[in-house]
Parts: structure tokens; C-alpha cells; sequence
């Protein structure tokens, strides 16, 4: 079903840098009014002021529900009755699992997974009792197909996009959407490093204006699953269905089957350095 009308408050979480800012400013265009939430509270104030009068800049951790709360409850009070929420907030720590640091998962874990499940739970509370609102998950591509490098984020996406689809089916009586945005290779923070191959630089790669692109979409279609970029996402669903063997023998000839071990490790550590 499409909306009658766009949104007029928008939350997003993670919404100082990269596709959460992005998103904000491509609702803010739209006529929105925006929350943008982020553990760098400072910085998002920079964000905030950059997309005008209608955006404004709140402190976020995702994953203390408390800290939720009070982001969306301040929105509500700023800006008005939130009528979407975007949970976008995530990190993506690469590298070899046997050598992964329990509290490297653990923190994956609680922001991709986690965060994305307390926000859904404390905005889904709110719109229920209104009889509309729409939830939108940006999962992953690698929530549809497993990664060597990225075994633990691979699972936090999974789970988001699991999710997703049943929390839809359960809210869908009350008038609540729920939906997620599953982007490919983005050129933010989170895959700088990695060693893409120029075809698929070509073919899997876009812009975090792209995935802004795609949550507008997908809140305007109230869609289910959106791939960003489509293409990507028809040929990740084709090459699920060709058996193992020759799937992986594709895999080594785009150079994708150590995409996320294969990389310029000093650029990894600085993000990882920021991100935990």
C-alpha cells in the first residue's frame, strides 16, 4: 500500500555520518522534519545544522533502552508524533573469526541486532496505540548470503532481516508497517578498505544518497524487502539457487570469496579503532 502522503516526523538512528545522514537529508527535502541520533552527539549537531531548520540532533545509544526511550519521547516533544522510525545504526568488524574477540561479536551483536529490536519494540509501542507508523531496518546484503570475514555481522543481518519479516506479519493488524532496506557495498566508513574488484566496484557498489533513495521508496510502497542496489540483490537471490561448487568457483572468478579478509588492514583498524 502507498502512502496518501509523506512523512512528517522522521527518527534515525546513526544519523550523523553516512547513510543515516543521508536518509535524513533526502526527508528533510521531501518536507519532513528529522531526529537525527547518534552516540556522537557533537557531530550530529554539525550534521543537524547543515540540513537546516527542520533537523535536530539528539544523544543516542542504541543499546540502552533507556537512552531509546528518552531519544524518541525528545523527538516527540521537539518535532512532534514520530511517523517513521529508521533504525540505522550498525558496525561491520571484519576479519578471521577463529581470532575474533568475544567482545568484538558482543558488540555487533547488541547494535546491529540488539538495537535495531529495542528501538522497533519502543516506537512499535507508540504507533500501535496511534494505528499507524512505519519501522524500517537497514539490514544488509550480507543478511541474505554468508561472507567469509564478516561471520558474526553476517548473523547480526540475518537476524534483522528475520526479524523484520516477522515482526511485520505481527504488527501488520494494528497498522504498522515494518520493512528493511538491504544495501550492498556503500561507500562509507563501514567498507572503507575493502579491495573491490572493479566489477564489482561497477555492479555491487552505491552511494549512501542511493540507500536514502531506497528507504523514501520503500516508506512510500510500504515494501517488505528493498535491495539497493536491485540489481545486486537479483543476482545475489540467482546465485543462492546454483549448488555450492559452482558457486564458489563464481565467487573466486569476480574476486568476491575473501572480499572482506582480503583488505588494507591499517584503514580497517582505524575504523575499527572509532567504532569499538
Amino acid at each position: 500500500m502507498k502512502r496518501s502522503s509523506g512523512p512528517k516526523v522522521v527518527a534515525i538512528t546513526g544519523a550523523a555520518r553516512g547513510i543515516g545522514l543521508a536518509t535524513a537529508k533526502a526527508f528533510v527535502e521531501r518536507g519532513a522534519k528529522v531526529s537525527l541520533g547518534d552516540l556522537d552527539v557533537d557531530l550530529a549537531k554539525k550534521s543537524a545544522a547543515a540540513l537546516g531548520g527542520n533537523a535536530i540532533a539528539l544523544p543516542l545509544d542504541v543499546t540502552d533502552p533507556e537512552s531509546f526511550a528518552a531519544f524518541l519521547a525528545d523527538t516527540e516533544g521537539a518535532l512532534g508524533p514520530v511517523d517513521v522510525l529508521v533504525n540505522n545504526a550498525g558496525v561491520m568488524l571484519t576479519g578471521d573469526f577463529l581470532a575474533e574477540k568475544a567482545s568484538t561479536a558482543d558488540k555487533m551483536i547488541a547494535i546491529n541486532l540488539g538495537g535495531v529490536i529495542t528501538g522497533a519494540q519502543i516506537a512499535a509501542r507508540r504507533f500501535v496505540e496511534r494505528g499507524e507508523g512505519h519501522i524500517v531496518n537497514i539490514a544488509s546484503m550480507a543478511g541474505a548470503a554468508g561472507f567469509p570475514g564478516v561471520a558474526t555481522y553476517c548473523g547480526t543481518k540475518f537476524g534483522v532481516v528475520g526479524f523484520t519479516l516477522a515482526l511485520r506479519e505481527e504488527l501488520a493488524p494494528s497498522g504498522v508497517h515494518v520493512s528493511a532496506v538491504l544495501p550492498g557495498i556503500v561507500h562509507t566508513e563501514l567498507s572503507a578498505g575493502l579491495k573491490i574488484s572493479p566489477l564489482v566496484e561497477k555492479f555491487g557498489s552505491v552511494e549512501p544518497d542511493d540507500i536514502a533513495a531506497a528507504v523514501v521508496r520503500t516508506v512510500d510502497r510500504n515494501s517488505a524487502l528493498t535491495y539497493a542496489p536491485e540489481r545486486l540483490g537479483l543476482a545475489l537471490r540467482a546465485a543462492l539457487a546454483i549448488p555450492e561448487g559452482p558457486r564458489r568457483a563464481l565467487q573466486r572468478w569476480l574476486g568476491t570469496e575473501r572480499l572482506y579478509l582480503n583488505v588494507d588492514q591499517a584503514t580497517r583498524d582505524a575504523y575499527h579503532s572509532r567504532a569499538e
